[in-house]
């Protein structure tokens, strides 16, 4: 039991990692804030930002947790909520790329 739940949180650690890499990357390649988005001006760049989305979207997730009030408070629920996102999508990306990384290395 204790290896499979050290595994989810390594797959977890993984995907929290590729998407704040990924997020900072794309901030500085685009010169532009990294958001969870599908628009854009043509197909090709809607499709960009849909995967920009899927790969950053936890770490962008936690970000949005952390977002204040009006009366400049943190509001517990929507911490709990973006966390709890975040890492489940975290689990999924993080099986994605060390799954793709296994599959290319062996």
């Amino acid at each position: 039991m204790a290896k499979e739940l050290l595994l989810a949180a390594f797959l977890i650690g993984i995907g929290l990692c590729v998407a704040g890499a990924g997020t900072h990357l794309y901030q500085w390649l685009a010169r532009q804030q990294a958001m969870l988005r599908f628009d854009g001006k043509t197909y090709i760049a809607s499709m960009g930002h849909l995967a920009m989305s899927f790969v950053c979207g936890p770490y962008i997730m936690l970000q949005m947790g952390w977002q204040h009030e009006d009366n400049s408070t943190l509001s517990m629920t929507s911490m709990l909520v973006a966390s709890v996102v975040a890492f489940g999508w975290a689990f999924v990306t993080g099986m994605l790329f060390m799954g793709m990384y296994v599959a290319v290395r062996y």
